[in-house]
């Protein structure tokens, strides 16, 4: 199954070696990509490739790791790595889908999004808050440009 990311997107985890367990509003998929591939097919179906996208926002953030990706600017989707992108075990988290998050225990968060679904994801609290923080400031930066 081919995946595109959408307004819809809640997360995208890896689930094996070769594939991906996509949260959806109502759904979950196992999509046949790893979630980098699916990070580089969503930016080219819209318009970009990923390292365009990555490379801008590195430029707008002055940030080297783990930057968040504009992946559709019109419907501003933003989302986040929770580890380095190239990493096995990176999940990526729809920024504007987040309701809330809690530190579990030191090296595990839940995720809540706006419709009540819930992950765990194997990363630290200030790691989630940091890169919710970082994904905002570069959504503000945006639509600041936006409504010049």
């Amino acid at each position: 199954m081919k995946y595109e990311i959408s307004r819809g997107t809640l997360a995208i985890v890896p689930n094996s070696e070769e594939n991906s367990l996509v949260y959806e509003d109502d759904s979950r998929y196992i999509v046949n990509e790893t979630p980098f591939k699916i990070m580089e097919d969503s930016c080219k179906y819209f318009g970009s490739t990923y390292n365009g996208r990555k490379d801008s926002a590195k430029s707008i953030l002055g940030a080297e790791y783990k930057v968040p990706i504009i992946v559709e600017e019109n419907n501003n989707i933003i989302v986040f790595p929770t580890t380095s992108p190239s990493s096995a075990d990176c999940v990526w988290i729809s920024l504007g889908r987040i309701k809330y998050f809690e530190k579990i225990d030191s090296s595990n968060t839940k995720i809540v999004f706006d419709n009540n679904r819930e992950i765990i994801v194997p990363c630290s609290y200030r790691t989630i808050e940091n890169q919710v923080s970082r994904a905002s400031r570069l959504d503000l930066v945006m639509r600041n440009r936006k409504n010049r």
